[in-house]
């Protein structure tokens, strides 16, 4: 494997293939890792894949963090599904959603929660009477899969069923002995829910093994699976439900006023309670290291500064960092980032933002890359913020083009004030080409220039939005706002024809040529 690396950033949901069910599936990971292969590209880093609740669509107001959402369980690769009847077994309603799902041009969320949920308790209708009464060896293996992961995934599934059976996932709500999780209760849910507990630790069972053969396909391609780690799950969570002693509910997870926000910003997610989970060595952290681990290469970890620092806001008052102090904020966070190093995981730090000085000391010392997106490099503080020539980046580092929360490149520079372009085309790499008119339109050509000065980067990490490799302007989302032009994009294209798709075909030998003039990637032998 090269020592420089080139990935592609893209949400799963967004990579349909013609056997997708109108959302990027586990299995589709498997023909998309083909055309990276074509490009010579060795990273692969996706969204967030935890179960989110019906209704909600943001992979990062997951309601577990450990949990894979069964909407991304590939139907067409289900035995059980296909045992059951396939597609022809299900009603007229959850067909008709199915179509409607295959049809929308972006990821239409209800339709296929809709199609999937009765598609998905089908599969485990068959399973529970043909494999797990009989107790077959397929039965065996899940029986393996939850006394191992037992250590979350028992409240998960204890939890899911608990919400369809009270009709909500607001735990705080439920029936004070199950809200406050009293032994009697809880053993009797367990009891009364048996059935339903185990078709959600059946679920899991296969969304692990679909997530952990495509990364072995992708390995075989020379691709690492990348995740990403988000900060903390929402209140409605069998995580926090679980462990309350481990988070604040009173305080609201946010960020202090920034540049890009006069007012900060608030998350409505918890705040994690530091001093007691120091107390426990950070046990739990641990764990969910390794279980990452299990499903991914490596990890881009959002909000790094979170675990130094977390900006909690009361319901009154003002807000305030936990922990207070720098010194044991620089200890915190160097701690939990050596626990995730010590997982095996690669890891890129989302550094990004108004964040401390010594944030940035601390990762470097550690060995961990933080984020550099070509734009926002500029020495902010010089006459017109001439920019930072990518090609000068320290090693220990991961270029980007973009994020998941950034406008595409070709919206960015057609929305750039002509003097901020002309700053831009200043850089020597520019200037080597011959390109320095301020005024020049976003073409094709300007497309490839910048995608060749990322590659050019010093850094050792490569991170390309996918939309920016094909100059598409399709944002995935549009921070602070709520909508469905949020998390619904998916590509113009199914993954499984992009070997026929001309534009897709044209890309790959296009990045091939980059990685080997830029040693970058899988370059050649």
């Amino acid at each position: 494997m090269s020592a420089r690396h080139v990935g592609i950033n893209v949400p799963l949901f967004a990579l349909r293939s013609r056997q997708s069910w109108g959302i990027g599936e586990l299995t589709d990971l498997v023909p998309f890792a083909d055309w990276l292969f074509r490009s010579r590209i060795d990273r692969l880093m996706l969204l967030p894949l935890g179960t989110m609740q019906p209704g909600e669509t943001s992979p990062y107001s997951a309601n577990s963090t450990l949990a894979i959402d069964p909407i991304y369980i590939g139907m067409s690769d289900l035995p059980d599904f296909k045992s059951a009847g396939d597609a022809a077994a299900l009603s007229v309603a959850a067909r008709q959603a199915l179509d409607d799902a295959r049809r929308s041009p972006v990821v239409a969320y209800d339709a296929v929660r809709r199609a999937k949920t009765e598609a998905l308790g089908l599969a485990f209708g068959h399973f529970l009477s043909e494999e797990w009464t009989p107790q077959t060896p397929r039965a065996s293996s899940l029986a393996d899969y939850i006394a191992r992961e037992r250590w979350w995934l028992d409240d998960y599934a204890l939890f899911q069923a608990i919400a369809r059976a009270e009709g909500s996932p607001h735990w705080l709500d439920w029936p004070a002995p199950l809200r406050d999780r009293d032994v009697g209760a809880i053993d009797e849910a367990r009891r009364r829910l048996a059935h339903a507990v185990i078709e959600h630790q059946y679920y899991q069972w296969v969304a692990e093994q679909q997530c952990r053969e495509a990364r072995a396909a992708a390995r075989d391609r020379g691709v690492h699976l990348l995740g990403d780690l988000p900060f903390v799950a929402s209140v409605d969570s069998p995580e926090i439900w679980a462990r309350t002693g481990d988070y604040r509910l009173d305080l609201s997870t946010g960020v202090p006023p920034d540049a890009f926000s006069p007012t900060g910003q608030d998350w409505g997610l918890p705040t994690y309670r530091w001093d007691a989970i120091r107390l426990g060595d950070y046990a739990w952290l641990r764990q969910r290291a390794r279980r990452m681990a299990v499903l991914f290469d490596g990890l881009r970890v959002d909000h790094t500064i979170g675990l130094y620092r977390t900006y909690g806001r009361p319901r009154m008052g003002e807000p305030f960092f936990t922990p207070p102090d720098e010194p044991t904020q620089i200890a915190q966070g160097g701690q939990i980032m050596r626990i995730l190093l010590d997982s095996g995981l690669e890891l890129v730090a989302e550094d990004l933002g108004s964040v401390p000085e010594f944030l940035r000391d601390s990762l470097a010392a550690i060995g961990v890359p933080g984020c550099k997106v070509l734009r926002w490099e500029r020495r902010w503080k010089e006459p017109s913020a001439p920019f930072i020539d990518p090609e000068t980046f320290e090693p220990l580092s991961a270029a980007m083009t973009g994020t998941h929360d950034t406008e595409p490149l070709s919206v960015w520079w057609s929305e750039l004030a002509p003097a901020d372009r002309a700053a831009a085309l200043d850089l020597p790499f520019f200037q080597s080409r011959g390109v320095s008119d301020g005024d020049r339109p976003w073409t094709p050509q300007l497309r490839d220039l910048w995608l060749e000065l990322a590659y050019r980067a010093g850094s050792t990490d490569l991170f390309l939005p996918i939309q920016d490799v094909f100059g598409w302007p399709d944002r995935i989302n549009v921070p602070g706002t709520v909508g469905p032009h949020n998390w619904t994009w998916s590509l113009p294209w199914a993954v499984d024809t992009a070997v026929e798709v001309p534009e897709a075909a044209e890309r790959a030998v296009f990045l091939e040529a980059l990685t080997r003039a830029t040693a970058r990637g899988r370059e050649a032998d």
